[in-house]
């Protein structure tokens, strides 16, 4: 329950400062690719221009005034294009192509063919500006089907992207390490309170128990003398029958205690079949007496590697609260099979269904859906957190369901 607390915590500190650096680290890398970006984009906008006029004088030809560039159709014979179709462009670095049609009408001088496999990927997608290798592109479209591509070819812009989101990369991991090592301790000493409160509570249940079980005892044996002499009496009847209950709920706080005090496995391996069978087999006149079918589907000569007696209490806590809440006439099954790398116990009884809201809390102690029951056949609601605790030694899971007028627990544990 304590180690529950401290993930808990640990976790409430941990996702949302970690999320708030995640978050921080990529509006920092976006606002620093998009500013590289813009900034490129915009000497290349400065250079077209230039070029733009120089072009237009050198023709002594008005632009098209409604802004829009109309090129010619030029044909590409032996993937050579033709000198006429050349972009006036012959600043290094910088790279200008027409594609209509995922085919290269017009470029500029100096085209290598990584520039034209880049232009043609770029022509393919729908950004109009961005890197790609180590160049910045800007796309222009004219009509349906022709795009303009400029590429500039800026390895320092590239290199100063990748060194910025390298060094943001490893001062997020940085940060996300120093919060992980803070979140650490300080929900270690948020619960070390709590957790010295709960130990002490641990230990006075543990050194109480002990301690009434000789008075207990004493009880029991004054009671049985005065049987023996005087006979059987209802007063008598009452006294032996309190202590009974009272034995039943310290030896069930002595197990938990014990439970909670060491989470070692006394591994070694056994036929786990068999002991589920015959830890079944203690409770057959029980269901006898209370006139109620049992069925059993066990899975033979399982090997499994662990404690045999964990095995009994577990089964024995699982058919004890099956039988109690099973009315006359009706059924128990019990199914044990090996699924996957799990072992797999299911004990299922007819009888009232388990509501929604209480299918976790029957696993904490002390915890009783119908009290009023429970207190007339001395049941203390110790029986299902002895089972999870059980269970949580091997890291396993226990869970209770009802469905078609059954209510199942079902417990998967392995040996690893």
């Amino acid at each position: 329950m304590i180690n529950k607390l401290k993930r808990r915590i640990f976790w409430i500190i941990q996702i949302p400062l970690s999320l708030i650096v995640i978050g921080m680290i990529i509006l920092f890398t976006s606002y620093t690719y998009k500013d590289i970006i813009s900034s490129s984009v915009m000497f290349m906008d400065r250079i077209d221009g230039r070029e733009e006029i120089r072009e237009e004088n050198k023709n002594n030809k008005p632009k098209d005034f409604e802004g829009e560039k109309v090129f010619e159709d030029s044909k590409i014979n032996n993937n050579k294009i033709n000198s006429n179709d050349k972009f006036s462009f012959d600043i290094e670095g910088i790279y200008k192509l027409e594609i209509k049609e995922n085919e290269i009408t017009r470029e500029s001088n100096d085209v290598v063919d990584e520039v034209r496999n880049y232009a043609l990927e770029i022509s393919k997608q729908n950004s109009e500006e961005g890197f790609i290798g180590n160049y910045v592109y800007k796309v222009r479209k004219f009509g349906t089907n022709v795009k303009e591509i400029t590429m500039m070819e800026n390895e320092n812009a590239i290199s100063r992207l990748n060194h910025t989101f390298i060094m943001m990369t490893v001062l997020g991991i940085s940060i996300i390490v120093i919060i992980y090592i803070i979140a650490k301790n300080i929900s270690k000493l948020i619960v070390k309170p709590v957790e010295e409160s709960f130990e002490k509570q641990k230990q006075f249940v543990s050194d109480a128990s002990h301690e009434l079980k000789t008075p207990l005892a004493v009880i029991e044996a004054n009671a049985d003398v005065l049987q023996s002499k005087q006979g059987d009496s209802k007063w008598l009847g009452y006294i032996q029958n309190e202590v009974q209950s009272m034995n039943k709920l310290v030896n069930d706080l002595l197990v938990l205690a014990k439970m909670e005090n060491t989470n070692t496995i006394n591994k070694q391996k056994f036929n786990i079949s068999k002991e589920v069978e015959m830890s079944v087999a203690v409770f057959e006149s029980m269901i006898y007496e209370k006139n109620i079918t049992l069925e059993t589907n066990i899975d033979e000569n399982i090997i499994f590697n662990g404690d045999s007696e964990d095995i009994k209490h577990i089964i024995s806590i699982l058919l004890d609260n099956a039988i109690k809440h099973t009315e006359k006439g009706n059924k128990i099954i019990v199914n044990f099979e090996k699924e996957k790398n799990d072992v797999k116990i299911e004990v299922k009884n007819q009888g009232e269904p388990i509501a929604e809201e209480d299918r976790e809390r029957i696993f904490e102690r002390f915890y009783r859906i119908d009290k009023a029951r429970n207190r007339s056949e001395k049941r203390y609601g110790l029986g299902l957190s002895i089972a999870k605790s059980i269970v949580d030694k091997y890291k396993g899971t226990i869970k209770a369901n009802s469905k078609d007028g059954y209510t199942s627990f079902v417990v998967r544990i392995n040996d690893k």
